[in-house]
Order: structure tokens, then sequence, then C-alpha cells
């Protein structure tokens, strides 16, 4: 390899991302949620989705031991969501942020742009993640807004 770790981060810097807030209910119904920005459609037929979470997170045992999950697009103006879902300890990263629960049990932020409820449908192998692929039951979207986006790790905007 004629790189190192920090040059690759820097590289995939490069690609703008939006910002996903992945959620779930552990068996014993704790919530659990934590700031993604690994998100990527696979098919629309069955409609699918995935999300990799770092083999180290404190959430990944939760989303193992669960058959579902939520993934909630952030808008703009959520970057406080984002934070709160990446730093604070779990319990209470849900102090500022408003859910329903729809189908499966699983906690669906409200007020991103977007939202999809979905059952797990596969898990893979990622090197030092867990691919984590939904087939999605049910979703919302908003016709307004703007995305949280994450660029050379830190928060940017569209422009205009």
């Amino acid at each position: 390899m004629s790189f190192d770790a920090r040059s690759f981060r820097d590289a995939l810097g490069c690609f703008a991302t939006g910002v996903c807030v992945a959620t779930t209910r552990d068996i014993d119904g704790t919530l659990i949620g934590v700031t993604v920005n690994s998100f990527t459609s696979v098919s629309l037929d069955p409609p699918l989705v995935l999300f990799c979470l770092n083999r180290s997170a404190e959430s990944l045992g939760a989303f193992e031991r669960s058959d579902s999950f939520a993934l909630t697009m952030l808008a703009e103006h959520e970057k406080h969501l984002s934070d709160g879902f990446a730093r604070l300890p779990m319990p209470e990263r849900w102090s500022a942020a408003d859910f329903e629960t729809w189908q499966t049990g699983s906690p669906v932020l409200t007020g991103g742009l977007a939202a999809m409820e979905c059952v797990t449908h596969a898990r893979h192998d990622g090197g030092d993640h867990v691919i984590m692929v939904g087939r999605v039951v049910k979703l919302a979207h908003r016709t307004e807004g703007r995305p949280l986006l994450y660029f050379r790790g830190r928060y940017d905007r569209l422009g205009g």
C-alpha cells in the first residue's frame, strides 16, 4: 500500500455526503441512535438501502440484535441532531429528538427530509465496519428543504 490511513480518509472526504441518523430499539426497549454518513440505496426491487456501522460503535450490538431499524436524512438546520447522535452518551442523544414509531417499533426521527423504516435484510463484513442492509417497509419524505451535508471532515451546505 503506497498510502496511509490519513491519506485514505482525506481522499474519501472529497465525496460530499448527506447525513443520516440510524435508529433502532434494543431487545430491552432501549432507544438506540447513531449518526451515519455511509448511507446508500442498493436496490429498487426489492427496495433496499444500507448503512455502515463501525465495529467499535457502542450501538453495534443493538443493531445486530434487532430485526429492524430506521434511517432519517437530516435537513440543513438539524446539525444539532447530527452532533448529538454522534457525541452524546446514548440516553442523552434522545433529549433533543422528537420521534414516532411506525410498523416495526424502531424509533423514527421526525422533522428530517426523509425517513425510512426497514426490516433487516442482511449484514455483511465490511472490514472495520458492519454493512447493514435493510428492506424498506415504510417511508416518508418532504418536497421542500435542503440536506445537511458533510464534506472534507466538516458540515457544508449546498451552494445557491
